[in-house]
C-alpha cells in the first residue's frame, strides 16, 4: 500500500504549531500524488491548505484506539507529535505519570503527592512481569531485581533528567523497592541503613534552585550489594562533580546546601551554642539568593531527621558535632571582612569576631589566617617572596578555601557512609542506581554545564548502543533479516571533548601555564576547531564563548571561569595553615596523603585507556576535568558490565503546577534525554510487533470463512497478510511474532474499522427494515380490523327487518327446547350407568375389606404366639448374658484381688527390708554400747587410781605435820628452859601459827570431802549404766540362744523337707502317665471331629429334605394372599418369615461352633496341663538346688512346701477335669444319636434345633461355671497361702536379725510373686476362653463401656506420637469419623478426671497441645494437615465445652452425655489456650490457601477470555514483548473454581465445622476480589467495557459455585460487591450528568479515589467506544467530594476477617466409639 493512500478523507495529521509544537487537523479531501497542498480542517473548525512537497507530508495521527497506550512503541505511527500527544493524554487527562518508551521509563513529575508508592503497591508489583502492569518505577525495579536473581548478573538503573524533574525521588523509590522486596528478618537493619543514607546525602548535596526545591547538585551512583539469597548486605556510593561554587554563590531565589540552613534553624539548641551561629540571614553564604526559606519545609525538623539517620548508621554524637563544626566554620569564614589597605593591598583584622570563631572552631591561629588570606607566597629558584593581594583576590582566596573545605567534608561524609554500609563476606551481585544530572542548557553556561553535558554524551552513546543491541537480538531471535539501522552516533562530539588535543586536554594544558587565561584557552579552541570540526562553532556576536553541537541541542558556553574552576586550587600557604590545625578533622582534610575516604571505594581499580604520564612536581595537581573524565570512564566501564534499565524524568512545566503539561518544555527534554532517538530507531525498522495469537484474535473479523476454517492459526495469519498487504516488504514473519512497518497497523485498524462500520451499517439496515415492517404490519392489521367492523355494521344495517327478527327469535326458541330434551335424555343414561358401577364397586370393596379383616385376625393370633415365643427366647438369652456378665465380673474381681495381694507382697518385701535395716542398726548400737562400757570401766579405774593417790598424799602431809608438831614441842620445852623471857611472845606466835595451820587443815578436809562425795555420785551413775548394760547383754544372750534353738528347728525342718521333695519327685513321675492320657484324648478328639463332620453332612441333607417338605406342605400363594403387604413387611422386620428354614441353618451353625469351641477348649486345657507339669518340674529342680546350697532354711519353707504340695494335689483335679471332658464328649455323641433317630418329624425340627442349641449352650455354661468355680477355689487357696506366708514373714521379720535369713525371705517372696503372675496368666487364659464362649455360644450384644480410655502416664508420649505427630490425614481421614483424635483425647482426659488425678490431667492436656503445635510447625505449608488439625482442635475445644458441666453447653446433650461430664476439674484455662492455638492454625491455614490461589486469580479472573468474541487485544509494545518471564501455564476461571473446590472438599473431608468453612470461603472470596481489583487499578489496558463484561461473567461463575456448595449464607458474595461495581462501572454509559449521578449512587462500595482511577484509566478497545472526558471525571469527582472513606487506591489484600469458633455439640456417644487399629493405640484400654 502506498503511503499517499493513507492521506485520505477523514484521516488526521499533525502540523507544526509555535505554541503547542504540534496541532491536530483532519483531512478534508483525499490527497493525490503531485498535489501542492493538503486541505485540512483544524479542531476549531478552521479550514486551511497546508503546502506540501514530495516526500514531506505531515505526520499522520494514530487512531484514537491507540492513544494513551502504556508503551509508546505500541503506536502505529512513531514520531514526535504522536509521542507528545500520547504523553499529554496520559499525564493531563488520565493523571498517569509513567509511560514506557521501549526500554525507557518516562516519568513526568506531577508536582503532587500521589498514593501510588505504598507498601501495597510494592507487593502488587513484586513478582509481576513488566508488561503486565501499568508503567511504574517499581516495575523497572522489579525487572532489575528479577533479572539479577535469575541470571546472577549485575544490573543498573540509570535515572536522569533536568533539575526538578524528579530524579532524586525516583532513585529513592527504586532503592526503597529493593529494600522492601529483599527484606529478611535477620538483616532488617541493613535495608534501613541503606535507605538512611539518602537523607544525609540530600542534606549535604542538595539545594533549592529556581527549578527544584530539592535539587541534587552532584551525581551519585549507589551500588546495592546482594548475597546468594538475594538479600541486601550493604551498599557503596560514588559521587560525581559536586557543585562547589554553590557554597560561595547562589543566584536569585536559590539557596545554598540544606545543611547550612538546618544548622542556622537549630542554632539556639544547647548542643549547638558552641558554634555561635545565628539566623541564615546573618551569613553571606546563605543570604545571597534572597529567600532563605522553602515553603512547607521545616529546616529544624530536617536537622533532627538528619541526626537520626546519622545515629542509625552508627555515627556517634561526637562525629556529628565535628561535621557540624566544619559547616559552621565555613559560614563564619564567609562573614570574614576583607578591607582595602591600598591600591594593591588588602587586610583582615585579627579582631574580626567571625575570624576568631572560625579559628576557634578549626583550631587555627588567627594571625596566620588573617595574614595568608591577604598574602600569598611565591617561591622561586633563588628566593621566596610574600606578595600582598588585592581585595578581590583575597575574597577569591577566602571563597576558594571555603569550597575546598566543604568539598573535603562532602567526600569525607560519603567515605564514612560507605564504611557504615560496608559488608564482610562475598557479594553475589549488585544493582546500581545512577542519579545523575540530565542535559542542561541555560542562558549562561559555564564549566559545570560543560561537564554535565559531556557526561550525558557518554551516557547517550551507551544508551544508543544498548538499544541497537536489543533490536538486533530481537531480530535474530525471530529470524528476521537484519538490516543496518542508521542511528545517531555521538562519538565525534565525545572525541571533540576528550580526544587528544581536545577541549579538555587544551584546558589542562592552559591551566599548567603560570599566566594562563580563559581568553588564551578560547583562542586555542578557535584556532584548532573552527572550520575544521563541524560540531564546534564561534558565536557571531561574541568573542568570549563557543558553541558545541550536542546530540540534544546546540549549547553556547561562556569561557569565563573555566580555568579557575578546572584548577580548583587553594594557595599553599593557606593549605599549610589548615594542615597545622589542632582540630583533627580539618588537619586530615589537608594532608598530602589523606586517609582513603574517596567515594569510589578502595575495592575499585581504575585502568585508563591510555598511558598517563604523571607530573613530577607536586605543584602540578590533577585538574577537575581530568578527575571527572577518569570517574566517568570508571562509571561507563561499570555500566557496560551491567544490564541497564533507563528512567528518564521529565519536567512538565517550569511553574511547578500539578498536572500542567507544557508541550514546548516537554519536547525539549524528550529530545535531550534520548526518548525520541529510541522512537526513531524503532520507526526505521519494524516498530509494531504482534504475536500470531494476538493478530488472530484482533483481526479475525478480516478473515474469510475458508481462512477461519483452517486449523493452523499461523498459516491463517500469513494468508490474511498476503491478501491484505500486497507489499511483502511492509511486514516480516518471525517465529512467534509478526513485524510491521510504521503505519501498517493503522492501515489494518482502518480495514478493521471499515469492516465493523460496514457490519454496523448492515445491522442497522436490517434492524431499521424490521422495525418499519413491524410498524407497517401493525398499521395494516389495525386498518383491516377497522374495515371489518365498519363493513359488518353496514351489512347489519342493510339486512335486518322486523319479520326477520321474529323468525330468528322463533328458531332460537325451538332450538332451545330441542337441545334441552336431548341433554336430559343423555343425563338420565349416564346417571343410571354411574349408580350401577358404584353398587358393584362398593360391594367388591366391602367383600375385600371383610376378607382382609378375617386374614388380619388369623395373623394376629399367629403373631401373638410367635411374639410370645420370641419374648421367651429373648429372656433366656438375656438371662444367659447376665450370667456371663456376672462370671466376667467375678473373674475381674478376682483378678483385682490378685493385684491387691501382689501389692501387699511388695509391701512385705519393703517391710522385711526395713526390718533388716533395723537389725543392722541395732547391731551397730550394741557395738557402740560395748565400746562405751569399756570406756566407762577404764575411766572408773583411772578415777580409783587418782583417789588412791590423793589419799596417800593427804596422809603423808598429815604425818609430816604431826612429826613437825612433835619436833616443835620438844623445841618449845628446850626454848622455855633457855628463853623464858620470850615465852609469851613465842606462845602468841605459836598460837597464831596453830590457828592458821588448823584453818588450812580444815579447808583441805572440806575440799577432800567434796571430792569424795562427787566421786561417789559418779561411781553410782557408772554402776547403774553397767547394770543396764549387763541386763541388755543378758537379754541379747537369751535372744542368741533362742536363735540357736530356732536354727536347730530349721535344721529339723530341712530334714523333713528333703522327705517332702522325695515324695514330690515320685509324684512327678505320674506326669508321663498324664501325657499319655492326653495323647489318647487327642486321638479320641480327632475321631469325634471326623464323626461330627460326617454327621454335619447328613444334617445338611436332612435340612434340605425338611425344607422341601415344608415348602410343599404350604401353599405359598395362599399365605401371601392372606397376608397384607404391611404384615409381610412386619414379618420381614422381625425375622419371622421362613423362620423354619433359618432355624435349621442356625442350628447347624450352632453345632459347628460348639464343636469347634469344644475342640479349642480341649487343646487349651492340654496346653495348660503341659505348662503346669513343666513349671512344677522347674520348681522341684530349683528347690533341690536351694537345699544343696543353703544350710539354714526358714520355717516359712515348710509352709511353701505345703503350698506346693497342695498345688500338686490339684493333679487329680486335672484328672477329674479330663474325665468330665470325656463325659461331655459322650453326651454329645448320645445327643447326636438321638437327633438322627428323630428323622421322621420335620415339622418339629425347628423347635428341637432350638432346644438342642439351648442345651448345648447350657452345657457349655455349666462346664464354664465348673471351671470358674475351680478357678475361684484355686485363687482362694492361693490367697490363704499368701496370708499365711504374710503372717509367717511378719513374725520372722520381727524375730530375725540376720541378713542371710532376710535374703531367704526375699527369695521366697519373689517365688510367691512368680506364682501369682502364673495364676494371672491362667486367669487371662480362662478369660479368653470365656470370651470365645460368649462369641460362639451365647452371641450376646455389645459390651457397655463408660466412654473412657485408660492411659498410663508412661504412655502419654506414645499417645501423642501415634495420634498426633505420626498421623497422616491422607488416606485415613476418609475412613475416620470426623474429630476422632479429639474424641480419643477427651476420653483419656475423662479417665484422668475420674481418677481425680490433677497431675495426669494437666500432663495429658499439655502434651496434646504441644503435639498439635509441633505438628502444625512441622507442616506449615501442608494444607491438608492444617485443615485436619484445625478441625480436630475445634472438635477438641467443643468437646471440652460440651462435657464441662456448664449448663449453656449441655442443652443439646443426651442424658448419657450429661452423665459423662467432667466432675473434678475446671478446664476453662485450657479451653482458652486451645482457642488461641486454633486461631493461629486458622491464620496459617488461610495463608496457605492464599498462597495457593493467589497466582491464578489475575490470570483466571482478568486475563483469560472466557466469553467468546469479546477479545480486546491491542498492540502491546516492547515491554510486553520483552517480558522477563514467559508464562507457559494459562489459568482460567475454571482453574480458580477447581482450586476452590479442592479447598472445600478437603475442609469437608477433614470434618471442619460448616460455619468455619463459610468463614474460610468468605476470606478466599475477599482475597479474589481484592487481588482482582488491585490488578485492575494498576492495569490501564484492562479497563474496558469488554473486560467489565468478562469480570461480570466470572463473578457469576463464582456465585454459581457458592450455590452449588450451598454457601450462600457465608456472606462471601458480599465481598465481591466492589468488584461487581467496578465491572458495572466499566460497562455503564459515561457521558451525561445523570450518568455521573448514577455512578456516584451505585458505586457505594468504592472509594472516590478508586472510582476516579477507573474513569481515568478507561480505555476503549474500538473506535465505536468513547473515552471518558475530563469534564465528566470532574463532575463525578464533585459528586464524590463528601464521600468518606479510605484515600488509598488499593484494597488491603492482607486483611483478615475476625474468626469465630462456633460451639456445636458432638452427637457421637463416647461409649460407642471404635478406635481403628491403624492408629496403633492398642496400649489404651477401654473401660
Amino acid at each position: 500500500m502506498a503511503v499517499t493512500e493513507l492521506y485520505a478523507q477523514f484521516n488526521r495529521v499533525w502540523i507544526p504549531d509555535p505554541e503547542e509544537v504540534w496541532k491536530s487537523a483532519e483531512i478534508v479531501q483525499d490527497y493525490q500524488a503531485g498535489d501542492s497542498a493538503l486541505r485540512l480542517r483544524l479542531e476549531d473548525g478552521t479550514e486551511l491548505e497546508y503546502p506540501t512537497e514530495p516526500g514531506l507530508l505531515p505526520p499522520l495521527r494514530n487512531p484514537d484506539i491507540l492513544v494513551g497506550e502504556n508503551d509508546l512503541t505500541a503506536l502505529s505511527y512513531l514520531h514526535e507529535p504522536a509521542v507528545l500527544h500520547n504523553l499529554r493524554v496520559r499525564f493531563a487527562e488520565a493523571r498517569l505519570i509513567y509511560t514506557y518508551s521501549g526500554i525507557i521509563l518516562v516519568a513526568i513529575n506531577p508536582y503532587k503527592q500521589l498514593p501510588i508508592y505504598g507498601d501495597a503497591i510494592i507487593h502488587a508489583y513484586s513478582g509481576q512481569n513488566m508488561g503486565d502492569m501499568d508503567p511504574h518505577i517499581f516495575a523497572v525495579a522489579e525487572e532489575a531485581y528479577k533479572q539479577m536473581a535469575r541470571n546472577n548478573r549485575n544490573q543498573s538503573v540509570i535515572v536522569s533528567g533536568e533539575s526538578g524533574a524528579g530524579k532524586t525521588v525516583s532513585a529513592r523509590y527504586a532503592m526503597r523497592y529493593f529494600a522492601m522486596v529483599s527484606r529478611s528478618s535477620s538483616k532488617a537493619q541493613v535495608e534501613d541503613r541503606v535507605l538512611a543514607s539518602n537523607p544525609i546525602t540530600e542534606a549535604v548535596g542538595n539545594a533549592k534552585t529556581t527549578r527544584n526545591d530539592n535539587s541534587s547538585r552532584f551525581g551519585k551512583y549507589t551500588e546495592i550489594s546482594f548475597d546468594e539469597k538475594n538479600q541486601i548486605i550493604g551498599a557503596n556510593m560514588r559521587t560525581y562533580l559536586l557543585e562547589k561554587s554553590r557554597v560561595v554563590f547562589q543566584s536569585e531565589n536559590e539557596r545554598n546546601y540544606h545543611i547550612f540552613y538546618q544548622l542556622c534553624a537549630s542554632a539556639q539548641r544547647p548542643e549547638f551554642r558552641c558554634l555561635k551561629l545565628g539566623r541564615a540571614e546573618e551569613f553571606n553564604y546563605t543570604r545571597m539568593g534572597g529567600n532563605v526559606v522553602i515553603e512547607g519545609v521545616d529546616d529544624g525538623a530536617d536537622l533532627v531527621e538528619t541526626q537520626k539517620t546519622f545515629s542509625l548508621l552508627g555515627f556517634q554524637e561526637d562525629f556529628q558535632l565535628d561535621v557540624f563544626t566544619v559547616v559552621a566554620a565555613i559560614l563564619h569564614l564567609g562573614n570574614v571582612q576583607v578591607t582595602t589597605a591600598g591600591a594593591e593591598r588588602s587586610s583582615v583584622s585579627e579582631d574580626d569576631s567571625h575570624l576568631q570563631v572560625f579559628c576557634e572552631l578549626l583550631g587555627l591561629r588567627c594571625d596566620q589566617v588573617a595574614q595568608w588570606l591577604c598574602h600569598r607566597k611565591i617561591v622561586t629558584s633563588s628566593e621566596t617572596v610574600v606578595k600582598p593581594m588585592t581585595r578581590p583576590q583575597a575574597l577569591n582566596a577566602r571563597d576558594a578555601l571555603a569550597k575546598k573545605i566543604y568539598a573535603h567534608l562532602f567526600d569525607f561524609i560519603v567515605g564514612r557512609l560507605n564504611g557504615a554500609l560496608g559488608f564482610t563476606g562475598r557479594r553475589c551481585c549488585f544493582i546500581g542506581v545512577l542519579d545523575i544530572y540530565g542535559f542542561e542548557t541555560f542562558d549562561v553556561n559555564s564549566f559545570e554545564q560543560f561537564c554535565i553535558n559531556y557526561a550525558n554524551e557518554k551516557l547517550q552513546q551507551q544508551f544508543n548502543l544498548h538499544v541497537f543491541k536489543l533490536e538486533q537480538e530481537e531480530y535474530m531471535k525471530e529470524d528476521i533479516p537484519w538490516t543496518l539501522i542508521d542511528f545517531y552516533d555521538n562519538q565525534p562530539v565525545i572525541d571533540l571533548i576528550e580526544a587528544r588535543m581536545g577541549i579538555l586536554e587544551l584546558l589542562d594544558e592552559e591551566c599548567l601555564l603560570p599566566h594562563g587565561t580563559d581568553e588564551n584557552w578560547l583562542q586555542k579552541l578557535y584556532n584548532n576547531f573552527i572550520n575544521k570540526n563541524s560540531l564546534f562553532e564561534k558565536p557571531r556576536m561574541s568573542n568570549t564563548s563557543f558553541i558545541i553541537q550536542h546530540f540534544a541541542d546546540k549549547v553556547q558556553y561562556q569561557c569565563e571561569g573555566f580555568l579557575e574552576k578546572n584548577r580548583d586550587t587553594v594557595y599553599e600557604t593557606l593549605v599549610e595553615t589548615m594542615r597545622a590545625s589542632t582540630f583533627h578533622l580539618c588537619a586530615n582534610f589537608f594532608q598530602e596523603s589523606p586517609a582513603p575516604f574517596s567515594p569510589f571505594g578502595s575495592a575499585i581499580t581504575v585502568k585508563p585507556a591510555k598511558q598517563v604520564v604523571k607530573p613530577n612536581s607536586k605543584h602540578l595537581r590533577t585538574s577537575v576535568g581530568s578527575k571527572f573524565r577518569s570517574s566517568l570512564a570508571l562509571l561507563m566501564e561499570t555500566l557496560n558490565a551491567t544490564t541497564p534499565h533507563y528512567v528518564r524524568c521529565i519536567k512538565p512545566n517550569d511553574r511547578k503546577l500539578p498536572f500542567e503539561f507544557d508541550s514546548v518544555r516537554v519536547v525539549q527534554q524528550l529530545r535531550a534525554c534520548g526518548v525520541l532517538e529510541t522512537i526513531r530507531i524503532s520507526a526505521q525498522s519494524y516498530p509494531s510487533r504482534w504475536t500470531y495469537i494476538e493478530f488472530y484474535s484482533r483481526y479475525g473479523i478480516l478473515m474469510t470463512r475458508q481462512e477461519l476454517a483452517a486449523g493452523d492459526k499461523k498459516r491463517v495469519c500469513m494468508a490474511v497478510l498476503h491478501r491484505l498487504i500486497q507489499d511483502s516488504n511492509q511486514y516480516q514473519l518471525g517465529k512467534t511474532k509478526i513485524f510491521f512497518r510504521a503505519g501498517q497497523v493503522a492501515y489494518l485498524e482502518k480495514l478493521r474499522l471499515d469492516k465493523l462500520r460496514q457490519g454496523c451499517v448492515v445491522i442497522q439496515t436490517r434492524v431499521r427494515g424490521w422495525l418499519q415492517r413491524r410498524k407497517f404490519l401493525r398499521t395494516r392489521h389495525a386498518a383491516v380490523i377497522i374495515q371489518r367492523y365498519f363493513r359488518g355494521q353496514q351489512t347489519v344495517r342493510k339486512a335486518v327487518t322486523a319479520q326477520a327478527l321474529k323468525e330468528t327469535w322463533a328458531a332460537i326458541v325451538l332450538q332451545r327446547h330441542c337441545r334441552g330434551y336431548l341433554v336430559r335424555n343423555l343425563y338420565q343414561l349416564v346417571r343410571v350407568a354411574t349408580i350401577t358401577i358404584q353398587a358393584h364397586a362398593r360391594g367388591f370393596l366391602a367383600r375385600r375389606r371383610y376378607r382382609k379383616m378375617l386374614e388380619e385376625h388369623k395373623a394376629v393370633i399367629l403373631q401373638k404366639y410367635a411374639r410370645a415365643w420370641l419374648a421367651r427366647r429373648r429372656f433366656q438369652s438375656i438371662r444367659r448374658l447376665v450370667l456371663h456378665i456376672q462370671l466376667a465380673y467375678r473373674v475381674q474381681h478376682l483378678q483385682k484381688k490378685l493385684e491387691d495381694q501382689n501389692r501387699e507382697n511388695h509391701g512385705l518385701v519393703e517391710k522385711l527390708t526395713s526390718l533388716a535395716a533395723l537389725w543392722a542398726s541395732d547391731t551397730e548400737k550394741l557395738q557402740k554400747l560395748e565400746l562405751e562400757l569399756e570406756r566407762a570401766a577404764s575411766q572408773q579405774r583411772s578415777f580409783e587410781e587418782k583417789d588412791r593417790r590423793y589419799r596417800d598424799g593427804v596422809e603423808q602431809k598429815l604425818a609430816a605435820l604431826r612429826a613437825r608438831n612433835s619436833e616443835l614441842e620438844v623445841q618449845k620445852e628446850q626454848i622455855q628452859l633457855k628463853l623464858q623471857e620470850k615465852t609469851r611472845e613465842l606462845e602468841e606466835k605459836m598460837d597464831n601459827l596453830t590457828k592458821q595451820l588448823l584453818e588450812d587443815v580444815q579447808r583441805e578436809e572440806r575440799q577432800r570431802a567434796l571430792l569424795e562425795k562427787s566421786f561417789e555420785l559418779k561411781a553410782q551413775d557408772y554402776e547403774k549404766q553397767l547394770q543396764s548394760l549387763r541386763e541388755e547383754t543378758q537379754a541379747l544372750q537369751k535372744e542368741k540362744a533362742q536363735l540357736r534353738q530356732e536354727l536347730e528347728e530349721a535344721r529339723v525342718a530341712g530334714d523333713s523337707l528333703q522327705g517332702e521333695v522325695v515324695r514330690l519327685s515320685q509324684q512327678a513321675k505320674t506326669i508321663s502317665e498324664f501325657e499319655k492320657e492326653i495323647e489318647l484324648l487327642q486321638m479320641q478328639k480327632i475321631d469325634v471331629e471326623k464323626l461330627v463332620q460326617q454327621q454335619k453332612r447328613e444334617m445338611r441333607e436332612k435340612m434340605s429334605k425338611v425344607t422341601r417338605q415344608l415348602l410343599e406342605s404350604y401353599d405359598i400363594e395362599d399365605v401371601r394372599s392372606r397376608l397384607s403387604t404391611e404384615d409381610l413387611e412386619h414379618l420381614n422386620e422381625d425375622g419371622e418369615l421362613w423362620f423354619a428354614y433359618e432355624g435349621l441353618k442356625k442350628a447347624t451353625r450352632v453345632l459347628e461352633s460348639h464343636f469347634q469351641s469344644q475342640k479349642d477348649s480341649y487343646e487349651k486345657d492340654i496346653e495348660a496341663l503341659n505348662s503346669k507339669v513343666a513349671h512344677l518340674s522347674r520348681e522341684l529342680g530349683r528347690l533341690q538346688r536351694l537345699l544343696r546350697e543353703e544350710s539354714h532354711v526358714h520355717d516359712s519353707v515348710r509352709l511353701e512346701v505345703t503350698r506346693l504340695t497342695s498345688e500338686n494335689m490339684m493333679i487329680p483335679d486335672f484328672k477329674q477335669k479330663i474325665s468330665e471332658l470325656e463325659k461331655q464328649k459322650q453326651d454329645l455323641e448320645i445327643r447326636l444319636q438321638e437327633q438322627t433317630e428323630k428323622k421322621g418329624k420335620p415339622e418339629l425340627w425347628n423347635l428341637l434345633g432350638r432346644q438342642e442349641e439351648e442345651g448345648v449352650q447350657r452345657g457349655a455354661l455349666d462346664a464354664q461355671s465348673e471351671r470358674d468355680a475351680q478357678l475361684e477355689k484355686k485363687l482362694r487357696d492361693r490367697q490363704e497361702a499368701g496370708v499365711r506366708l504374710k503372717k509367717s514373714s511378719e513374725t520372722e521379720g520381727e524375730a530375725s536379725q540376720r541378713p542371710l535369713e532376710n535374703r531367704d525371705l526375699k527369695e521366697e517372696l519373689e517365688m510367691k510373686d512368680r506364682e501369682i503372675r502364673k495364676l494371672q496368666d491362667q486367669v487371662k487364659t480362662l478369660t479368653k476362653i470365656i470370651e470365645k464362649a460368649q462369641d460362639k455360644h451365647l452371641s450376646p450384644g455389645p459390651e457397655e463401656y463408660l466412654g473412657m480410655l485408660q492411659c498410663q502416664p508412661e504412655d502419654e508420649a506414645k499417645l501423642v506420637q501415634n495420634l498426633i505427630l505420626d498421623l497422616k490425614p491422607r488416606g485415613v481421614v476418609v475412613n475416620m469419623m470426623p474429630g476422632l483424635p479429639a474424641h480419643i483425647l477427651l476420653m483419656c482426659v475423662r479417665y484422668a478426671d475420674a481418677q481425680n488425678d490433677e497431675a495426669m490431667v494437666h500432663s495429658l492436656l499439655d502434651s496434646a497441645i504441644r503435639g498439635i503445635k509441633q505438628v502444625v510447625k512441622d507442616h506449615l505449608e501442608d494444607f491438608e494437615m492444617l485443615s485436619f488439625w484445625l478441625s480436630n482442635t475445634c472438635h477438641f475445644l467443643n468437646c471440652l465445652k460440651q462435657y464441662s458441666g456448664e449448663e449453656e453447653f449441655m442443652k443439646h446433650n443426651s442424658p448419657r452425655q450429661n452423665e459423662n461430664c467432667l466432675h473434678n476439674f475446671d478446664l476453662s484455662e485450657y479451653r482458652q489456650i486451645l482457642s488461641d492455638v486454633a486461631i493461629r492454625i486458622y491464620h496459617q491455614f488461610i495463608t496457605v490457601m492464599e498462597s495457593h490461589i493467589q497466582p491464578i486469580i489475575v490470570p483466571g479472573m482478568l486475563e483469560h477470555e472466557s466469553l467468546q468474541g469479546l477479545s480486546g487485544l491491542k498492540p502491546t509494545g516492547f515491554r510486553k514483548r520483552s517480558s522477563s518471564i514467559d508464562d507457559t501455564d494459562t489459568y482460567t476461571v475454571a482453574s480458580v473454581l477447581q482450586q476452590l473446590s479442592y479447598f472445600y472438599s478437603t475442609m469437608c473431608q477433614s470434618g471442619l465445622d460448616a460455619e468455619l468453612v463459610r468463614q474460610a470461603v468468605k476470606q478466599l472470596f475477599y482475597l479474589i476480589g481484592a487481588v482482582t481489583l488491585n490488578s485492575l487499578f494498576l492495569r490501564k489496558d484492562m479497563c474496558s467495557c469488554r473486560k467489565g463484561m468478562q469480570i461480570r461473567c466470572n463473578i457469576s461463575y463464582l456465585e454459581e459455585w457458592l450455590k452449588e456448595k450451598n454457601l450462600q449464607a457465608s456472606a462471601a458474595q458480599d465481598t465481591l460487591e466492589p468488584l461487581s461495581q467496578v465491572a458495572w462501572l466499566l460497562q455503564v454509559k459515561k457521558i451525561t450528568d445523570s450518568d455521573a449521578e448514577e455512578i456516584a449512587k451505585r458505586c457505594s462500595s468504592l472509594s472516590a479515589v478508586q472510582i476516579i482511577k477507573i474513569l481515568n484509566s478507561y480505555t476503549p478497545t474500538d473506535d465505536f467506544e468513547k473515552r471518558v472526558t475530563p469534564s465528566f471525571v470532574r463532575k463525578v469527582q464533585t459528586l464524590l467530594r463528601d464521600r468518606k472513606g479510605s484515600v488509598q487506591l488499593l484494597v488491603d489484600a492482607k486483611f483478615l476477617f475476625p474468626v469465630t469458633f462456633p460451639f456445636s455439640a458432638s452427637p457421637h456417644a463416647l461409649e460407642l466409639l471404635q478406635i481403628p487399629s491403624s492408629l496403633k493405640l492398642g496400649f489404651l484400654r477401654r473401660l
